[in-house]
């Protein structure tokens, strides 16, 4: 998932200052301790996966929406769970298939013979973290339904707007290899998604560990613990970020990376205004997470291939091909060191 390239020395000087050069301070505020116990509590429940743990926090703290494309079995509902215990928040968890209809994710309107009234039945998407397992064996209308909710925190059923959770997640996994029954996500609903992540196989010391762990234990799965990170704090943490300095040039690198992607022979579908918003929110979140109050090329590179590879309309492989080779070749901005 990181790409590791060759970047010009930060030490070179540019024209103009850089203003913001000041790193926050290592003494941890409670904020910070918070972060640092859910991310303790995720790598517990995912063992030998600190650098997807890491993708999966700036992701919410960039308020975005995570897709998990894997094998079965990896962990994805472990860590959903894992996220929504840690947030004190509601979980639910959908299982999408065919024949799923819209209203059992967004809810449905009943008549309510007592009160001879109309009442409205909220569905799985009110929970502050939502998992959509398999999202791509639901059919394309039901997959219709989390549009509005992803992009607007809200739904509308019958004209009637319902405003969901301020915290409102999702996690939707998929699986990248079995395609009999499935309905290939459009691409409206990829550039919803902040970032397209994959777990993959743990290595052979952490399978270790987690066998000896569920010697005795009653469960193998992380049960429900209290929150760690509690939502009213998780929204200050996210007005934090969004206030994390981003300079000019810096948008800059940002907008002539977008435009490469729009030019470049092999990629069908360039970023989106949408795509380099969400791109700079999460170099804001692995800025404040690395304790800085400004972003750097770093970050925004080493966030490139799982906010690019969701909505470039490629395949894993060839996205990260496609990828280096944009960073490679679009001048990084250096800032003096000092």
């Amino acid at each position: 998932m990181h790409l590791t390239l060759k970047r010009p020395s930060m030490s070179e000087q540019i024209e103009g200052p850089y203003p913001f050069v000041g790193v926050i301070p290592e003494a941890a505020t409670v904020e910070r301790k918070a972060v640092d116990k859910l991310r303790q509590r995720l790598n517990t429940c995912l063992r030998g996966k600190a650098e997807v743990v890491e993708y999966v926090l700036i992701c919410l703290l960039a308020r975005g929406h995570l897709l998990l494309e894997d094998l079965p079995g990896l962990g994805k509902t472990t860590l959903a769970k894992a996220l929504a215990s840690g947030l004190g928040g509601r979980f639910a968890r959908v299982q999408c298939t065919p024949d799923l209809l819209p209203g059992d994710i967004t809810g449905f309107n009943v008549f309510n013979q007592k009160t001879r009234e109309f009442e409205f039945l909220p569905g799985p998407v009110f929970a502050d973290v939502l998992l959509a397992d398999e999202i791509n064996r639901a059919t394309p209308r039901t997959q219709s339904a989390l549009l509005e909710a992803m992009a607007e925190g809200q739904v509308t059923v019958d004209n009637v707007c319902h405003k969901l959770s301020d915290w409102f997640f999702v996690i939707a996994t998929q699986n990248p290899v079995e395609h009999h029954g499935t309905y290939p996500l459009p691409e409206a609903q990829l550039d919803r998604f902040t970032m397209k992540l994959s777990i993959g196989y743990p290595e052979a010391e952490y399978e270790r560990e987690m066998l000896q762990a569920a010697v005795g234990a009653p469960d193998t799965q992380c049960g429900p613990e209290a929150a760690v990170l509690p939502l009213p704090m998780l929204r200050s943490l996210q007005k934090q970020v969004g206030c994390v300095a981003v300079h000019p040039r810096i948008s800059e690198y940002l907008v002539a990376l977008a435009q490469a992607t729009r030019r470049h022979r092999d990629i069908p579908l360039g970023l989106s205004p949408r795509g380099l918003l969400l791109w700079q929110r999460c170099a804001q979140a692995r800025a404040w997470l690395l304790a800085r109050d400004f972003a750097t090329p770093d970050d925004v590179q080493d966030l490139a291939e799982p906010v690019l590879g969701v909505r470039l309309g490629l395949d894993r492989t060839a996205a990260t091909k496609v990828i280096r080779e944009l960073l490679e070749t679009v001048p990084v901005p250096v800032y003096p060191g000092k």
